[in-house]
């Protein structure tokens, strides 16, 4: 059984996404051994400079590249990353599996996004849209849409 770990900037505060990713790893157990990491985001005052930013993304890079398992393939959402379909996210996550990747990483960062560092250690950048979403309903929809991507890949029916 594959082993996906999603590696996230901050925490779920609120009880509705909880019980949402409550919900998506029960039935993702079935297809996959998952892990969640959570990283807590850098401290930056209301209006931060773009030097204190950049220092705050390297800061969490360093904790992100720490919790990279090892000979993992790294999945990195980005705005700038490539969007798929549902079945195109299913045939990536295949081709993965097929060309023997263990384990699939993939990285969700804060409010002020990714590192260059980071970027550029991942084997794909993945972007569910040209728009801007919160990183926390981000986890609920990668979550999602991996149920999904594994229902296609084996022929369920929750995509229709």
């Amino acid at each position: 059984m594959v082993k996906v770990s999603i590696i996230c900037i901050g925490k779920l505060k609120d009880a509705f996404f909880e019980d949402a990713s409550k919900e998506y790893l029960k039935r993702l157990s079935a297809y996959c051994q998952t892990n969640i990491i959570e990283i807590p985001a850098a401290s930056l005052p209301q209006e931060p400079s773009d030097a204190l930013i950049q220092r705050a993304l390297s800061a969490e890079a360093e904790a992100i590249m720490k919790k990279i398992p090892d000979k993992a393939r790294v999945i990195s959402l980005c705005i700038e990353g490539k969007e798929l379909s549902s079945e195109g996210f299913a045939e990536k996550l295949e081709s993965f599996i097929n060309a023997g990747a263990g384990e699939i990483c993939f990285i969700i960062g804060g409010s002020h996004g990714l590192s260059d560092e980071v970027k550029a250690r991942s084997d794909f950048k993945l972007s569910f849209s040209k728009m801007t979403f919160p990183h926390r309903l981000a986890r609920i929809m990668l979550l999602e849409q991996l149920y999904r991507a594994f229902s296609i890949s084996t022929g369920g029916k929750y995509h229709k």
